[in-house]
């Protein structure tokens, strides 16, 4: 468990349920996240992904060192952060579980750009990244991701996540 303190000062025991329960109401872009190279083709679900910096363009991207893709994202030093749609929720599902690689990557039509990390062709947005370092905390690593390349689609709404749900924007406006 974390300690951290409260505003009068008194040490509180933070569990991993608390923590879980918490970070379940603020609501997350759904990702899915592909490297291909020397090491092999991967992907998986995320919502741990954020802006960093403009200048240069960057975001992070957070991986458990437990997964099974964590070696292959390493030894190849790229990814693309593919934000899914709002009618995407299975192509999540798919990467979040336990398929395979292949069956993974044969349910979407795929691209490739500078990095050569799959695009998927139907996503809100790729960022085209190389993973410029990396920091350990706790069980993650952060990947710290230069954008080499944007492909944005016109119009669409973006598959979020949260109270351990799927929902649109306009789900989260309506209540």
């Amino acid at each position: 468990m974390l300690a951290v303190k409260t505003p009068d000062s008194i040490p509180v025991e933070v569990s991993r349920e608390a923590f879980r329960n918490a970070m379940s109401v603020l609501a997350a872009a759904v990702n899915v996240v592909t490297t291909d190279g020397p090491a092999g083709r991967a992907g998986f679900t995320a919502t741990a992904v954020c802006s960093v910096s403009d200048e240069p363009p960057s975001l992070l991207v957070c991986l458990n060192r437990s997964a099974s893709v964590y070696d292959t994202f390493c030894t190849n030093g790229h990814l693309c952060v593919n934000t899914l749609t709002s009618d995407q929720h299975a192509l999540s599902n798919l990467f979040g579980g336990k398929t395979s690689m292949a069956e993974r990557f044969a349910t979407a039509d795929w691209s490739t750009e500078l990095t050569g990390a799959p695009l998927l062709n139907d996503a809100l947005i790729n960022f085209d990244c190389r993973i410029g370092s990396r920091v350990s905390v706790g069980s993650h690593d952060i990947l710290i991701c230069e954008i080499v390349g944007i492909r944005q689609r016109e119009g669409g709404d973006s598959l979020i996540y949260f109270q351990r749900n799927y929902c649109n924007a306009q789900q989260l406006m309506d209540g």
